[in-house]
C-alpha cells in the first residue's frame, strides 16, 4: 500500500506542478505565458523578471514531470521544494490563506515535496534515483537559488503604483498583476 500511496501522491503532485510551469513557460492550461508571467515577477522584486519567471517555470515543470514519473529522484521534489520556499515568501505580506492571496497553496506544495523527500519514490517509477553525490549538490545549488531569490524578495522595494495620465502604464500594472496572480495562485512564484 506504500508503494500505490506514494504513486498516486506522486503522480497528482507532479502533475498539478508540471502544469503550473507549462502555464508560466508557455502560456499553456490558460496560463499567462512568459512575458507577462516575467512583468508580474519584476513588479514583485524577483529581477530580472523574465530570468526569473523562466527558472520558476522550468523548476515546477520539470520538478513537476521528474516527481510524477520518479525518475532521478529526489531530484523533482527539490526542485520544488526550493521553488515553494520562494513563493511562499512572495505570498507572506498577504496572510495565510489563499482567500486572499496568501501563502497557504505554496506552503501546502513545500509541505508535501518535503514529505516525499523524506519518504522517498517508492518502488512503482520509471527510472533510477539520483546518485547521492548528485543529489547533494542539487540541493546545495537549488538552496543557494532559493536564498538569493527570498533576498531579493526581502529587499525589494515595493513597485510603483500607477498613474492615470497614461492608459499604458495602467495595462502593464494589469498584465503585471494577472501575472502574479496567475503565477502565485498556481504553485508561487518561483
Amino acid at each position: 500500500m506504500r508503494n500505490i500511496g506514494l504513486f498516486i501522491t506522486r503522480v497528482i503532485f507532479g502533475s498539478y506542478l508540471a502544469v503550473h510551469g507549462a502555464q508560466k513557460l508557455f502560456g499553456s492550461f490558460e496560463g499567462h505565458g512568459l512575458e507577462a508571467t516575467g512583468a508580474g515577477f519584476h513588479s514583485l522584486g524577483l529581477q530580472p523578471g523574465k530570468l526569473m519567471a523562466t527558472v520558476a517555470g522550468a523548476s515546477e515543470l520539470g520538478g513537476g514531470v521528474l516527481t510524477a514519473t520518479g525518475i532521478a529522484d529526489p531530484l523533482g521534489p527539490l526542485a520544488i521544494a526550493g521553488t515553494m520556499v520562494v513563493a511562499s515568501t512572495v505570498h507572506r505580506k498577504q496572510g495565510a490563506l489563499m482567500q486572499k492571496g496568501g501563502f497557504e497553496l505554496p506552503l501546502t506544495n513545500l509541505a508535501l515535496a518535503v514529505a516525499l523527500l523524506s519518504a522517498g519514490s517508492g518502488t512503482i517509477r520509471l527510472g533510477p534515483r539520483l546518485p547521492k553525490p548528485l543529489t547533494k549538490l542539487s540541493a546545495v545549488v537549488g538552496a543557494s537559488l532559493a536564498a538569493y531569490s527570498v533576498s531579493q524578495l526581502l529587499r525589494a522595494k515595493p513597485a510603483p503604483a500607477p498613474t492615470d495620465a497614461g492608459s499604458e502604464s495602467e495595462s502593464e500594472s494589469e498584465s503585471a498583476t494577472d501575472a502574479e496572480s496567475a503565477s502565485e495562485a498556481q504553485p508561487a512564484t518561483s
